[in-house]
This record gives structure tokens, sequence and C-alpha cells, in this order.
């Protein structure tokens, strides 16, 4: 007997045992037996120039059966940022938006690894700038190409995906019309200063210097492009998530940022989930938090009339 796990982009997994001797398949189960049947989105391996001639990799899912043109965009920046953000495959997240209508493009930005050296490398200390141009040019292509309305695009993103979906709307106010961060970094420094987050003195140390910025050789760099110092320029409709227990990106980010936003933007959603940590775990919270996020994008991404 043979364990097979079957998976696709539009399957999130069936678990089989194969027998050698009858030549036959036996299903076991389903990873979520009631998708079964559904239509889901197709997830495609793109390319993109940025702005400086750097090829960017990117995943885009597009809802099914949708003319996949001139459609509502969201531009899904991964945390990490020094990671791979994603692989092909079933992406609850996306296939959610998709199933909504929204074209969803996740970008493996500069500084993302498993694309050789020299993509990791571009990103360094790229906080809010080359990076964040990477998701900008993103859009961009999507609109050239006719997938992407260009009035109706948004940022969004969890982590360092959270601050890029603020320093998104900081940089590029007449692109992104909406901005959705959860348990964002709200001002770099911040990974320096707060003493109750898991970053340890090693991080701080050798890697934050030289991956996103010294926190005294470079601070005009990153105060530059800090959310939390250019929160006088977010106009735009902003929701923004935390857990009142996240030791990775503490609360304080939020409250801070929700504090600067609240001086002059009457239109930022603030939510806390006193119990939830680094991502949103429990299930009330997240039906909670996606239901907020179907209704601030059908409200703000909306055909025209």
């Amino acid at each position: 007997h043979v364990l097979v796990h079957s998976f696709s982009d539009r399957n999130p997994g069936i678990t089989l045992v194969f027998n050698r001797d009858t030549q036959k398949f036996i299903r076991l189960g389903d990873a979520r037996p009631d998708l079964r049947g559904q239509a889901m989105a197709g997830m495609d391996f793109v390319h993109y120039n940025a702005r400086d001639g750097l090829r960017i990799p990117a995943w885009l899912s597009l809802p099914a059966g949708s003319a996949k043109k001139n459609l509502p965009l969201l531009v899904y920046a991964h945390g990490g940022p020094w990671v791979r953000g994603q692989s092909w495959g079933w992406h609850a997240d996306a296939q959610f938006l998709a199933s909504r209508g929204y074209a969803v493009l996740q970008p493996e930005f500069r500084g993302s690894a498993g694309f050789g050296s020299k993509h990791f490398g571009a990103g360094w200390k790229q906080w809010g700038q080359g990076m964040q141009n990477d998701l900008a040019d993103g859009a961009k292509w999507a609109i050239a190409q006719g997938i992407a309305d260009p009035q109706r695009i948004c940022i969004m993103g969890a982590s360092y995906g959270g601050y890029a979906a603020l320093m998104g709307l900081v940089n590029d106010p007449d692109l992104f019309r909406c901005g959705i961060n959860w348990v964002g970094v709200t001002d770099p420094q911040l990974l320096y200063s707060v003493n109750w987050s898991d970053t340890t003195d090693q991080a701080k140390t050798y890697g934050l210097p030289r991956l996103m910025g010294d926190s005294i050789k470079d601070a005009d760099m990153l105060r530059t492009h800090s959310p939390l110092h250019q929160a006088a320029r977010i106009k735009s409709p902003l929701l923004m998530a935390y857990g009142g227990k996240d030791e990775r990106v503490p609360l304080v980010h939020g409250e801070k940022m929700r504090d600067a936003l609240r001086v002059h933007n009457a239109q930022v959603e603030w939510l806390e989930y006193p119990d939830e940590g680094h991502g949103f775990v429990d299930l009330k919270a997240q039906a909670d938090f996606w239901q907020r996020v179907e209704k601030l994008l059908a409200r703000h991404l909306a055909p025209k009339p």
C-alpha cells in the first residue's frame, strides 16, 4: 500500500491509499470536504519588471469563471519579509478573496527568499523603498495587462505585509484606494526598542541592522520610511487589526498608529483581539476579521454605478 496526498491550486488536498496489487485507489478523506465540487480560483505564476528593471515573480489568483478583465485587485504583501512568500497550491486567504470577485496578486518582492541571491540581496535596507515599489509596480503591471481596474485596487498584508500596506497608502495614495493591515509593523525602530517582543538580542545586533537598517546609523532612513512618522499622509480608508498577546509585533505598534491616524483620518477601523497573538487562531476571531475585510472591500472596491 502507498499513502498518497494530492493537491492543486483548486483543490486543498485529498488523501488516498493506493493498492499496488489491485491497482486501485481508496479515498480516505478531503482536507476541506465542504468545498468539494465548489468552483475554485486558479493560481498562476507570473513575472513583471520593476521600475529599475529587476524581474519580480508573483502569484496571481483570479476568480473562477470571471471575465478576468478589469477586475478589482488586491495586492497582498507577504510577511517576513526575508522569506519566500508563497508557493503554488490552494490557499485559504486568496480563495476567500477570489470567491468575492477580486483578483489577488501576491508579489515575491525583492528581499524574498528562494529566487536567488541577487533577488534576496536587492531587498536589504529597502523597507518602504525598492521593496515597496515592487508592490506598486505589480499593481501597475496588472493594470497594463487589463486585469485590474485602476480605480479599484487595495493593498493588504500581515506583519511586514501590514507595514507594506501602510506604506502603500503613504507612497501611492492615487494607486491604492484602501488598505488592510493586520499585526503589522508601524515603526521599524519599535523592533529595536520594545522590550516585550520576541525579537532576540542577536537579531537586533546582527540581523536587523544588516537587513532592515541600523537603529542609530540609519535612523533618518528608518524614520523617513516609518508609517507612524508618515501617518499624516494616510488619508485613505484603512482597517487595522492586532492581537493583544502578540509577542512578534506587540500591540503598541497598532495603538501608536491608531492614535496618530485618528487625529486626521476618520476612515480608520480598529480591531483588537485580546487573546490572539501574531496571527489569529481562534475561529471566532478569524471569522470576525475576514467578515470585516469583506465589508470594507465591498464598500470601496465595488463598481461605480
